[in-house]
């Protein structure tokens, strides 16, 4: 049995090559061989959000306070609120944050392949983002 206990770990800040705006990153829980799952607590302030992104095997989010979006590639902007649980499928080229007025938190649980639970892509454009653009 491992217990992380809460404010045992310290949070990071969202890094610029993968975010836009404010992100704090609090970890939850690491994978230990032979398990593959992670699971980190994610606050983005208004406006902020992901890059673009996949996921070797897939990610699950809940939201737990607030008010964001979601989008994956070729589909239209969602919104998403506390208790939404959202399943990105393994590959899938998505991005998620908050709205522009809210800010927005969810725990993000993912799995890797030999270490690595994400491919990062390019930044979603403000155009893209406030859903003025295509892909």
């Amino acid at each position: 049995m491992d217990i992380k206990r809460s404010g045992s770990q310290p949070s990071t800040k969202g890094s610029i090559d993968y975010f836009t705006g404010t992100v704090r990153i609090d970890p939850l829980f690491q994978a230990h061989d032979p398990a593959r799952s992670s699971g980190a607590l994610v606050t983005f302030e208004p406006g902020a959000r992901t890059a673009w992104h996949t996921h070797p095997l897939g990610q699950t989010l809940i939201v737990t306070a607030g008010c964001g979006l979601v989008q994956r590639w070729g589909g239209s902007i969602e919104p998403i609120r506390p208790g939404d649980v959202i399943q990105f499928a393994p590959g899938e080229k998505h991005w998620h944050g908050a709205t522009p007025t809210t800010a927005m938190t969810h725990i993000a649980i993912q799995e890797a392949i030999d270490g690595k639970p994400v491919d990062w892509l390019e930044q979603v454009s403000d155009e893209q983002y406030e859903g003025r653009s295509e892909y």
